[in-house]
């Protein structure tokens, strides 16, 4: 690694947040080598060395060449993913994996870059039952949760602990019977609805919160910004029109028990969702490891592009 080395950018080819970090490191004449794992064989190349000081070698797209051994960071935003649609069925599925594996492999074996996340990270921190175990360890206060594909477990859950929400414990995009994209929402459900079609998969039940808002805190690297978000929404990510936002501190103890989060799954940034009850108790839901953040700058002021080129740069003092 090097202190003047480039800082390598996979995202998809639209992510408007990656545009204003990558714009601000510009600013300040970092060298930036921007790509997509979809571009993977047809406009990125690399040739890699394994030696016994790390992974040596190439990187190269139609504008830039990175050389592998001195990348300062690696920014991770929501790649495409492989893919090789000129191939027939079974031999794409070859090419994907050895891409992951081969190519996949490099970018996470950079010697001494600092990962935003790290790809690895990231995935282990997604599992949510895993990030809910984490967050009860490292301090903070849940909501009651129970998983389970049992409907009978779920019915008692609800019924003991009502109001009870539904959450899918991932968000995959799916097609309704119009084709339009969708995701699964959060929703308060009650007993009588809970049926036997509960059993055909996993699913996560949790105590709804009486809130009076929520906030989303953003921790990048030591930085830590704190946004309350007033809504009359069960989700606010629902519809982001009728959201007001207010830089407020979090409350004592709670930034160490983020950063105890992250240091638990290896990160150096995460967006943590709380939900602030009307006793002032702010409830953890949940922390993503690659996260929207971008657009809390302008409606509220706060540096967090500037803070996210810092830690890219790996600028101190």
């Amino acid at each position: 690694m090097s202190d003047t080395g480039p800082v390598l950018v996979v995202t998809n080819l639209d992510d408007p947040t990656t545009d204003l970090v990558i714009d601000e490191l510009h600013d300040r004449g970092v060298p930036v080598v921007r790509f997509d794992s979809g571009d993977f064989p047809a406009t990125l190349s690399f040739a890699a060395t394994i030696t016994g000081e790390g992974i040596t070698g190439s990187l190269a797209t139609p504008s830039r060449t990175a050389d592998l051994w001195r990348v300062r960071s690696l920014y991770y935003r929501r790649p495409s993913g492989f893919t090789f649609p000129h191939l027939d069925e079974q031999t794409a599925r070859f090419a994907v994996t050895q891409a992951r594996y081969g190519l996949g492999g490099v970018m996470t074996s950079l010697p001494g870059c600092l990962y935003v996340n790290h790809p690895h990270r990231i995935g282990d921190a997604e599992f949510k039952p895993s990030g809910l175990a984490a967050a009860a360890t490292a301090g903070f206060t849940l909501p009651p949760t129970l998983l389970t594909s049992d409907p009978d477990a779920a019915r008692a859950f609800t019924k003991a602990y009502g109001p009870v929400i539904y959450k899918p414990l991932s968000a995959p995009l799916y097609r309704n019977a119009d084709g339009v994209s969708c995701t699964v929402e959060v929703a308060q459900v009650t007993a009588e609805e809970i049926d036997d079609a509960v059993s055909g998969t996993a699913h996560l039940f949790q105590q709804r919160v009486d809130k009076v808002a929520d906030a989303r805190v953003t921790v990048i690297g030591d930085d830590v910004f704190t946004v309350r978000i007033d809504s009359d929404l069960l989700d606010w990510r629902t519809d982001y029109d009728r959201l007001t936002y207010t830089p407020v501190q979090p409350p004592p103890g709670l930034a160490a028990a983020m950063f105890r989060y992250l240091k638990h799954f290896g990160l150096v940034f995460g967006c943590f969702d709380f939900a602030i009850g009307r006793d002032g108790q702010w409830w953890f839901l949940e922390c993503n490891p690659s996260g929207q953040w971008a657009w809390l700058e302008p409606e509220t002021g706060l540096p967090m592009v500037a803070a996210m080129a810092d830690l890219l740069e790996r600028k101190t003092g």
